[in-house]
């Protein structure tokens, strides 16, 4: 995950789930443009540094290198002002729309970040594995075991050891769409996969384009394309495969792999249903995805597939509510009552220096404190178990931290960022463009197998 680019002002996200519950995740979004922001502007004098007495007096600077930035980066900023005041640590952070690929390149340079929030568990494995990256404090350590289910941990391990804390969260399998386009119209949201294609149907019979879709993300271009696989694939064959296919024991050009691009394929390369106002499907490749839901607002498309996040792009007058001018609903099971799988992504703070400061920093991130501190300054979920709910800004983002924290929900990592990172974004997302393009589905697959 990561590949941010520009936003608007920053608003929560919500979807309402095929049983008519809401899910909502906010938190990275995948923005561009370059920013910088430093904390340790409050004058100490003026907070209460009671709680972070066992890091005072410590000082020095910290640099924290990202893919966040804008608004983002603000909020961000402001969430661990009070903390930098009171240990007198200068929190540098950087954020970069190039992240992904610049990332390696600082650290083989020797011009490493002292952390990095890292959205991708492949990334994070590949900096372990090329040596750069540092295992986590004890203290830390203790946080992360306190603070998040297994699955998180696990995502931030390499060979049984940790190498970073869960920061933020989000949910990527929500379509959004306007209640009230849909209300004017006589439609219903869907239940099942196909309703849905059935009311896409209906749409384009109507004379709409029912989605819109956009792949182009910069040097990113093509993940909103995984997403889409990676949904199909644990609507159609589950979670077992679904992670098999992660760690490679499942081929990339296995028959479970073609079925869900085969799936995808009957929305996505389907001429009557796409690209809203944009044009064909040869429009997707060249439509930035933080364009490409915006003509939901006049009826130019009716649906579009895109992370919780993706209310960060509408501006602040665009009510997001169940009645609103926009809202979501998690895309659909294959089968009425089956499970509603829930995938999404989230970041890492992977430490590379063991500075006091550092140290001291990092401890501080991976606390239920300061998730409670972000999470105030709004547009931000963590799975943090001791999340205080009354510390998100709408009641939409409660809802989202009750659905990430809740014991029973199965939260399935992004697929391309859970792999490899040589693989899952670089010729995973270079192969949704080549299929989005016109290159078949057989010839895509061997080309990404091949690559393993």
């Amino acid at each position: 995950m990561g590949r941010t680019n520009g936003r608007t002002p920053t608003r929560p996200a919500m979807v309402a789930a095929a049983s008519g519950l809401a899910l909502l995740a906010s938190g990275c979004g995948y923005l561009s443009g370059e920013g910088g922001s430093s904390g340790g502007g409050t004058d100490a004098a003026d907070v209460d540094c009671s709680p972070y007495e066992q890091w005072e007096d410590i000082g020095g600077t910290v640099d924290i290198y990202s893919s966040i930035r804008d608004e983002e980066a603000e909020r961000m900023d402001r969430s661990w002002a009070d903390f930098a005041a009171c240990t007198g640590i200068t929190i540098e952070h950087e954020g970069s729309g190039e992240f992904e690929a610049q990332l390696p390149i600082r650290l083989d340079g020797g011009n490493a970040p002292d952390l990095a929030l890292i959205p991708q568990p492949g990334l994070l494995q590949r900096v372990v594995e090329d040596g750069h990256a540092l295992p986590v404090s004890d203290g830390v350590r203790e946080n992360v075991e306190a603070g998040w289910g297994e699955d998180w941990q696990g995502y931030a391990s390499v060979d049984g050891e940790l190498y970073g804390s869960p920061y933020g969260a989000n949910m990527k399998s929500m379509v959004w769409y306007s209640p009230t386009y849909f209300s004017d119209n006589g439609y219903e949201v869907p239940t099942t996969w196909d309703e849905m294609v059935e009311l896409s149907d209906t749409i384009a019979a109507d004379g709409t384009k029912p989605w819109c879709v956009g792949f182009e993300s910069g040097d990113a271009t093509g993940w909103p394309g995984t997403d889409w696989i990676e949904n199909a694939l644990l609507r159609t064959s589950g979670t077992d495969v679904y992670h098999d296919w992660i760690s490679h024991d499942v081929a990339f050009d296995s028959p479970e792999v073609e079925e869900a691009f085969d799936l995808v394929d009957g929305i996505v390369r389907n001429e009557d249903y796409v690209n809203g106002t944009f044009g064909g499907t040869d429009s997707i490749a060249v439509t930035s995805f933080q364009e490409a839901g915006l003509p939901l607002l006049d009826g130019g498309c009716a649906m579009y597939l895109m992370g919780s996040f993706y209310g960060a792009q509408f501006e602040e007058d665009v009510e997001i509510a169940e009645d609103g001018d926009v809202y979501g609903f998690v895309l659909p099971p294959l089968e009425e009552g089956g499970e509603v799988p829930v995938m999404g992504g989230g970041e890492f703070a992977v430490p590379f220096a063991d500075r006091p400061e550092v140290v001291a920093v990092h401890e501080y991130l991976s606390t239920a404190m300061y998730a409670d501190s972000r999470a105030s300054e709004g547009a931000w979920v963590s799975a943090h178990q001791d999340l205080d709910p009354a510390n998100l800004a709408d009641p939409t983002d409660q809802f989202a931290a009750e659905v990430l924290n809740n014991p029973d929900t199965v939260f399935h990592f992004d697929g391309s960022d859970a792999m490899p990172s040589s693989i899952g974004t670089d010729v995973f997302w270079g192969g949704m463009v080549d299929w989005v393009t016109g290159s078949s589905t057989g010839e895509v697959l061997e080309g990404i197998e091949s690559a393993w």
